[in-house]
């Protein structure tokens, strides 16, 4: 089910809203809907990414346990070599 908000936008954002709109033979709804989708999505991303985080500090305080940078660098090189191995072999 769709709704209608409203947004209160200066008359410099409607002007460009309505230029970019022409230039992208798209309306400018559509392109509010657009830009709302996306920082929708990179906000939700980086909201995942600091829950993630959280619970990866959590753990770590816990238990102690943690990877240095050159052991995480061995395992994602045997990883590379793995998948190397499977598309030539």
């Amino acid at each position: 089910m769709a709704t209608t908000m409203g947004v209160k936008l200066n008359d410099d954002i409607r002007k460009r809203l309505k230029a970019l709109g022409a230039l992208k033979e798209r309306t400018p709804h559509w392109l509010m809907k657009k830009a709302i989708q996306e920082y929708l999505e990179k906000e939700e991303a980086c909201e995942r990414e600091k829950a993630e985080d959280q619970q990866r500090w959590q753990r770590y305080q816990e238990t102690g346990e943690y990877l240095d940078q050159e052991e995480v660098r061995i395992h994602l090189m045997h990883l590379v070599d793995q998948v190397h191995t499977k598309a030539t072999g």
